[in-house]
């Protein structure tokens, strides 16, 4: 369904519960459709250390290439 703005002023509340009962709702201005109405996704928090004892660090992470050091500055560094 696509709404203009003035008419979703109008019936948000309306506009609402169709799109938390699985409707798909476009808002537009002027039949142009601008955003989607849609239900909220909370957002996960971050699992910090999920990779803990599955990845080890390069002894040499923060040695330089000269290869990459040449193409970021040129041969005269």
């Amino acid at each position: 369904m696509i709404v203009n703005i003035s008419e979703a002023k109008t019936n948000l509340s309306k506009l609402v519960n169709m799109a938390y009962h699985g409707e798909k709702i476009v808002i537009a201005k002027n039949n142009l459709p601008l955003v989607d109405l849609v239900v909220h996704q909370p957002e996960t928090k971050r699992n910090l250390g999920l990779l803990k004892g599955k990845f080890k660090t390069p002894d040499d992470i923060f040695n330089e290439d000269d290869t990459i050091n040449t193409m970021f500055y040129g041969e005269n560094k």
